[in-house]
């Protein structure tokens, strides 16, 4: 079973040499960490950075670098800065190549809701529904169950959605998963999980065919 860093690392092999990449809050943020050094990807944060690194070393931080989630975070030779407007425009004029979000459910169809709880108070959706309606390319980085135990791979959603359709592809602790034809094609389990713990987990109707190999961190 992965951590929040495993799954981060499983998700940075997904991105390729020359990618313009939004990382969403959460776990997401944690994927600049573990990209290949012998490659050139562009990291965009919707608040206005271009050119985002790691994370800051405890005490090396600076308060006016901020990614959208508030996080301190450090930049790149090169990085710019620029208002939200120029950020969404990038973001609404597919500039980007691969978007990387949270999730509080995944339906099998690639629905996604992960900006609202009803009767929680929230500052606000953020830039998730400008990304999931402008990306092409949208991996959900999650937990495959929440707090209770419960599914967060369902048949449908029944969170307040925030696209329709859009994921692609779903890392979790315990699995990588495809959205194929409107069902959860199992492509790689964790370490030591088998397939009938990741179909005992999963709520919506999920695809296994042949033998399903271990994530390679």
């Amino acid at each position: 079973m992965l951590d929040k860093n495993g799954i981060a690392k499983r998700i940075a092999k997904e991105v390729k040499d020359g990618y313009y990449v939004n990382l969403g809050i959460g776990i997401p943020t944690l994927v600049a960490n573990f990209v290949q050094d012998d490659i050139a990807v562009e990291f965009q944060s919707e608040n206005g950075v271009l050119g985002m690194g790691p994370f800051p070393y405890p005490g090396e931080e600076d308060a006016d670098i901020i990614n959208a989630g508030k996080q301190t975070i450090t930049t790149l030779p090169g990085a710019s800065f620029f208002d939200s407007a120029t950020s969404f425009g990038m973001i609404r004029g597919k500039h980007v190549d691969l978007t990387i979000l949270g999730a509080m459910e995944v339906a099998e169809n690639g629905d996604i809701a992960n900006w609202k709880i009803p009767g929680k108070m929230v500052k606000g959706m953020g830039g998730a529904m400008d990304l999931v309606a402008s990306a092409e390319n949208i991996i959900v980085a999650m937990m495959h169950t929440n707090r209770a135990g419960h599914s967060k791979l369902l048949k449908k959603c029944t969170l307040p959605l925030t696209g329709v359709g859009c994921v692609t592809k779903i890392v979790t602790n315990l699995a990588v998963l495809e959205v194929s034809n409107g069902a959860f094609k199992l492509l790689e389990r964790a370490t030591g999980i088998s397939v009938a713990e990741i179909k005992e987990a999963t709520a919506g109707t999920l695809i296994v065919e042949g033998d399903v190999p271990e994530m390679q961190l």
